[in-house]
């Protein structure tokens, strides 16, 4: 199955954080975006966020891959004080595709696409970038972006890219 992750961050050392990220997919990679800093969604008290979207082919179950993710929150020790808090290091599945069947669920544990994936400009860009025909839920993620506010738009500023050891298979 092919998923979409949405990764973030905006504490410790981001950087690292994310790179473990897609360490830990390295060999599951099929497309990777280049890092972007983002104002805080939600909850604007708090530093800026690195974020990115890895593409992965993976051959496991939708809840085991949110296990995975949750692993790697864990070992980043994510505490989840307030929703749409600070975070060292958030890894959200966005959307699950087999073939071309886009997955949905209702399930709370895992809600498939995501529920505010189509809304967050701090997403869909990345993904744009990682997947230029991306498309969410029927909705080409081009005509997503475009609909969203200019000004969320504009705040997702590309900053880098993922080191070629990160990406490497």
């Amino acid at each position: 199955m092919r998923a979409v992750l949405s990764i973030g961050s905006n504490m410790n050392d981001r950087y690292a954080l994310l790179s473990g990220v897609v360490e830990e997919f390295r060999d599951e990679i099929v497309s990777l975006s280049s890092i972007y800093a983002t104002p805080p969604w939600g909850v604007e008290d708090q530093d800026e966020f690195l974020n990115a979207v890895v593409v992965v082919d993976v051959e496991c179950t939708p809840l085991e891959l949110l296990r995975r993710g949750q692993r790697l929150e864990e070992r980043a020790e994510r505490v989840r004080v307030r929703t749409w808090g600070p975070r060292t290091l958030d890894v959200d599945i966005v959307q699950i595709r087999e073939g071309d069947r886009e997955l949905l669920s209702e399930d709370p544990e895992l809600t498939l696409p995501h529920p505010w994936a189509w809304q967050r400009a701090f997403v869909l860009i990345p993904w744009l970038e990682a997947e230029p025909g991306a498309v969410l839920h029927g909705s080409p993620v081009r005509s997503l972006v475009e609909n969203l506010d200019p000004t969320d738009v504009e705040g997702v500023t590309r900053v880098g890219e993922f080191s070629a050891d990160d990406a490497d298979d």
